[in-house]
């Protein structure tokens, strides 16, 4: 028998049509769809089967249930051809224009629930979301809104764990540390990427040439380098004449056991300092937030400072 005989026989049916007709605008459950086409269960299932079977809908599980679909972009071009002028027909019937109606309706009730839920759930979202995703899971995203064309460095690299942050969303990753053992550990972490190139250098004599970087990080290493103005005069060497300098370090603090038993050299930074050093670096602004701390934390509060080489300005 012809496939077009096959696809006719499918649609035949004004109920199929009918249902098919509703999946073509939303996902719905059978318990939705029996409350749109107002028929039984057992009624809709058979239909939905049948549907199923000729590829013109498809489940996914979603809980206990399932939600179909119309599948119509799977289909070839001719069975999207006769189903357009199926459906053009079926819409003008009276039971299809009930079942639009009807449709709104449910989609409609869907979203009350929805507003129920984070209505009775706000006070104890935070805690449900980071049940659900892990604490802070939105800030693994954010390196998506960088330019997917940029070679970005990350200048005391440590362990490569801003490189993993980075490497899915960029062109190229320039690793740079000074201890091999760090570079060891940075080594395997970062070998799933092919974009990552990991090079040993110091912080105050990179091993980049003039230019080459888009964007370069600082995390929590410009308080072990023994004169930060160097570091920031090397990261603006390196970097391209509209680039940027993202520094993550400590605020001011008192704690001198950070000195003593882990080696920093520098006890935070405050704005004034980031920005005296970003302008003598040649940087033309430079922007200074604190972070918000984490309760878990014991370390200092942390900051970001955003340098730029462009229009001048400090904040």
């Amino acid at each position: 028998m012809p496939a077009v005989l096959d696809r006719l026989s499918a649609l035949a049916d004004l109920t199929r049509s009918r249902l098919l007709l509703v999946l073509e605008r939303d996902a719905l459950t059978v318990g939705e769809l029996c409350q749109v086409l107002r028929l039984p269960q057992s009624t809709v299932s058979r239909h939905l089967k049948l549907l199923a079977d000729e590829g013109w809908v498809s489940a996914r599980a979603e809980g206990t249930s399932n939600r179909y679909r119309a599948a119509l972009r799977e289909l070839d071009p001719s069975a999207r051809q006769l189903w357009q002028l199926v459906s053009g027909e079926i819409a003008q019937a009276p039971a299809a224009r009930q079942d639009a109606t009807r449709l709104r309706s449910v989609l409609a009730e869907r979203s009350t629930r929805s507003r129920e839920f984070f209505a009775t759930s706000a006070g104890q979202w935070d805690r449900l979301r980071s049940d659900l995703f892990g604490a802070r899971a939105e800030l693994a995203a954010l390196p998506a809104l960088l330019d997917d064309s940029w070679t970005v460095g990350d200048l005391g690299c440590g362990t490569g764990q801003v490189s993993a942050s980075l490497a899915p969303f960029v062109r190229r990753v320039v690793a740079v540390d000074a201890s091999a053992p760090m570079l060891g550990a940075a080594r395997k972490r970062l070998e799933p990427f092919r974009n990552v190139e990991i090079r040993r250098g110091e912080l105050e004599a990179l091993p980049l040439e003039d230019g080459s970087l888009d964007a370069a990080v600082l995390s929590l290493a410009l308080h072990l380098a023994p004169e930060p103005a160097r570091v920031l005069a090397e990261a603006a060497r390196v970097l391209r004449p509209s680039g940027r300098l993202l520094i993550v370090d400590m605020m001011p603090h008192e704690r001198t056991d950070f000195i003593e038993s882990m080696g920093h050299l520098w006890p935070g930074f405050d704005a004034e300092s980031i920005g005296a050093w970003g302008r003598d670096a040649g940087f033309s602004s430079t922007t200074y937030h604190p972070l918000p701390a984490d309760p878990a934390a014991k370390g200092p509060t942390l900051f970001a400072a955003v340098l730029r080489r462009g229009s001048s300005s400090t904040r």
